[in-house]
């Protein structure tokens, strides 16, 4: 799920670094120039991309990223964040931008349900081996 996260934030941070008012217009989204926040957006998603594969490809002392609880948050804030926005009334973009957005909570929410998901798998995982340490040594 970590490499997932890290390459959709990847694709879409530097795409908003390299192209950010091609993407916005493509999406159909509020275009702001200069791009100077869509730039911000792509720096921080990629900030997190990397912080995502540092996370998964740490070994036992590796440098510690973002794991599943801190992706988790950060993708069902963006997702809140995005829902207000688009009930509001304030914000006013095409019907394509409109779906395009509706698309990405999706996305987000899907996305922290896996990662929910991935956690309660390791989690019951984890404490079954546990018990079953603790029966065969005991």
């Amino acid at each position: 799920m970590l490499i997932l996260d890290a390459l959709i934030n990847f694709i879409l941070g530097f795409l908003l670094l390299a192209f950010p008012l091609d993407v916005f217009q493509l999406l159909g989204l509020p275009v702001e120039v200069p791009p100077f926040y869509a730039n911000i957006l792509g720096g921080v998603l990629v900030g997190i991309g990397i912080a995502l594969l540092c996370e998964h490809f740490r070994g036992s002392r590796g440098m510690v990223g973002l794991g599943l609880g801190g992706a988790m948050i950060i993708n069902l804030y963006v997702g809140l964040v995005l829902v207000l926005w688009l009930v509001s009334g304030k914000l006013t973009v095409p019907l394509r931008g409109q779906v395009i957005l509706w698309g990405l909570v999706i996305i987000l929410v899907a996305i922290s349900g896996g990662e929910l998901w991935t956690y309660q798998k390791k989690k019951n995982g984890s404490s079954s081996l546990d018990d079953t340490d603790k029966k065969s040594s005991g």
